[in-house]
């Protein structure tokens, strides 16, 4: 192949013009990009100066002839888009989650293994600077055997944001897809790969959330939250997806002799009291790493007892990309490992379509909530 990569983008907010950004700053040519609505995207394409903008993603794959496509709308929209892309020979990069269920992505990653075509799963945050040096610290042998793992976050998101995709469990939405993925990913990056069990609830308390015409910018979605929640002509709609979950799993080690326990819980309308945070225990120390995605800064706790500040080593610093914030810093990194995969250049491994599926058959499995004892009969 070429040294000129050339990148088809669908999607048009955010983490379209994200994606869009990330791929040039690694020399690939975004040829094309396609969204919902045409003014929209001929807008964005004229913006970011992309020479084809369109609503037809199969003519966009026809006209663009892509090496890449990346996929950056939300969950519920990507099986079909990804599959023609994969049967167009593309190489492809999606954001989380990969798809809505967990057996039509676990067709796509079987498609795309018989297609021979490189993916990329970015259920990114395991590419923080932070998160690496936790797991340099943990392979060193410094905190002793991995014994357990807890993972905090309280969000307190609005209630009343636009309702959309992210309230909707057949469009991607939910915090398992959305939240859970990024910290399962963090997890298995310094602990070890393998996910023996898992076990979990969810909870839907929200219920509904106000319908409002214009947004297209998911990150941008709360300028729109209205001013008079009592308007009677407001209509609503209903909730059918998590927002809060409390997830227990346990993951084999290479360093350690017994399975290694983990926490996940989060509240997606709760308020925090202390830091979110990211916390692992070993026998002889234990790392703290502030914020719910491992932004930082990390905390040694030493044979004696002590928590300490550890710098960031200075390579792990300069191995970090530019980006104007923490989740568009870890799409360059993904997206840097599979622009040089592609060209031919030797690559650390990163998450593919294999963890994608893997992730939503673990979602699929935590909401049928199914694993409670009735023990009522004790009172």
């Amino acid at each position: 192949m070429s040294k000129s990569i050339k990148v088809l983008i669908q999607g048009t907010g955010f983490a379209g013009q994200g994606h869009a950004d990330a791929f040039r700053s690694f020399g690939a040519e975004v040829v094309g990009i396609v969204g919902r609505t045409q003014s929209v995207v001929e807008q964005v394409a004229k913006d970011m100066n992309i020479p084809f903008a369109g609503t037809n993603w199969q003519e966009a794959l026809v006209e663009c002839k892509p090496d890449v496509v990346s996929i950056a709308t939300p969950g519920g929209a990507h099986e079909e888009a990804i599959t023609q892309a994969i049967e167009f020979g593309c190489h492809v990069f999606s954001d989380k989650p990969l798809t809505a269920t967990g057996e039509s992505a676990r067709k796509l990653h079987e498609l795309a293994l018989k297609k021979n075509v490189k993916t990329a799963f970015a259920a990114s945050f395991r590419y923080m600077p932070d998160v690496i040096y936790a797991k340099r610290i943990v392979a060193a042998g410094a905190i002793g055997e991995p014994l357990e793992v807890e993972c905090i976050s309280h969000f307190n998101l609005e209630r009343d944001i636009p309702f959309g995709w992210s309230h909707r469990k057949e469009d991607g939405g939910g915090r398992l897809n959305n939240n859970f993925t990024h910290k399962l990913s963090i997890v298995t990056s310094i602990i070890g790969e393998k996910i023996l069990s898992v076990m979990g609830e969810v909870r839907d308390d929200l219920g509904r959330a106000p319908i409002v015409d214009g947004v297209h910018n998911f990150k941008k979605r709360r300028d729109f939250i209205p001013d008079d929640l009592n308007d009677p002509s407001l209509k609503w709609g209903e909730s059918n997806v998590e927002w809060s979950y409390t997830v227990l799993a346990k993951l084999e080690s290479a360093m350690a002799e017994k399975p290694v326990s983990v926490l996940f819980k989060h509240g997606g309308l709760h308020p925090r009291f202390n830091e979110d945070h990211i916390v692992i225990y070993g026998s002889k120390g234990a790392i703290y790493i502030k914020g719910h995605y491992g932004s930082g800064p990390l905390y040694f706790y030493d044979c004696n007892n002590h928590w300490t500040r550890l710098p960031l080593p200075d390579d792990i610093v300069e191995n970090t990309p530019q980006g104007e914030g923490d989740t568009e810093r870890n799409w360059r990194y993904l997206i840097r490992e599979l622009v040089k995969d592609i060209r031919g250049e030797k690559v650390l491994p990163y998450q593919t379509f294999k963890e994608g599926a893997q992730y939503q058959q673990l979602i699929d499995i935590i909401r049928k909530n199914d694993n409670w004892v009735d023990v009522s009969h004790l009172q």
